[in-house]
């Protein structure tokens, strides 16, 4: 059978989009043999670290990341009339140190 990991996850980190326990997924992955997990909630990156640590302990490779908003220009900070808040998402994966830096 063929090996299956998860690369687009929300934690808890997402806010109202993720409820989901680092620390149980970690568990939760292990159990149903993923070599690897990753981390790609909305917008920030505050679970990195915890998510590290609880993938880590538990034998699975860390897979860290984020998804991003794109916009035309981020310098717009209101829509009125026929005008659209248009926002694309981008989920993007750190190969290494330096993408995690980047």
């Amino acid at each position: 059978m063929p090996q299956f990991s998860h690369l687009h996850v929300h934690t808890q980190y997402s806010l109202l989009d993720g409820a989901a326990n680092i620390k149980s997924l970690a568990k939760k992955a292990k159990a149903d043999g993923m070599p690897a997990l990753a981390i790609t909630d909305h917008g920030n990156m505050f679970g990195a670290f915890e998510f590290y640590q609880a993938v880590t302990k538990e034998g699975l490779k860390p897979i860290i990341g984020c998804e991003f908003y794109m916009v035309a220009d981020r310098h717009i900070k209101s829509f009125s009339g026929g005008q659209k808040d248009r926002r694309f998402h981008q989920l993007l994966l750190a190969q290494n140190q330096q993408g995690y830096q980047n």
